[in-house]
């Protein structure tokens, strides 16, 4: 499928605490982008009924990419229970701006593009000052 033909993705960010918000507020002031592009949800102390519930609640109805911020954690095992009714949306682990950035910015790309462009986008933006960080 061409990019052209491509509905934009809407990124959904599931992560605990603050830190969907945040994010999703730091993406907002640097690149402009509009609260349906980009939404959070953030969990605080919700249970797995109830974080799956609200982020269906903002899922759109074309394209989305959920992106949850802990392997394992109860955002993206709730994430993973609720795509199995949404087989096309894919969950991206491990959020960070940089690939939030690049996800607004490259939303009409076929996920089979998009989705290792981010985790690509993600992984190098993670440097230290001291020491290379090995790659996996």
């Amino acid at each position: 499928m061409s990019e052209a033909t491509l509905a934009p993705a809407r990124g959904v960010v599931v992560a605990h605490g603050g830190l969907a918000e945040g994010l999703v507020d730091a993406v907002r002031q640097i690149a402009g982008v509009t609260p349906e592009e980009l939404v959070a949800v953030p969990n605080r102390g919700l249970g797995c009924d109830d974080l799956c519930e609200r982020t269906r609640v903002v899922l759109a109805q074309s394209r989305n990419v959920i992106f949850t911020d802990l392997p394992s954690g109860s955002c993206h095992l709730s994430a993973m229970i609720l795509v199995r009714d949404y087989p096309e949306t894919p969950v991206v682990t491990g959020v960070n701006l940089p690939m939030l950035l690049d996800f607004v910015f490259n939303r009409r790309l076929a996920f089979d593009e998009l989705i290792p462009r981010l985790a690509e986008k993600a992984r190098g933006s993670i440097v230290g000052n001291r020491h290379t960080v090995a790659d996996p």
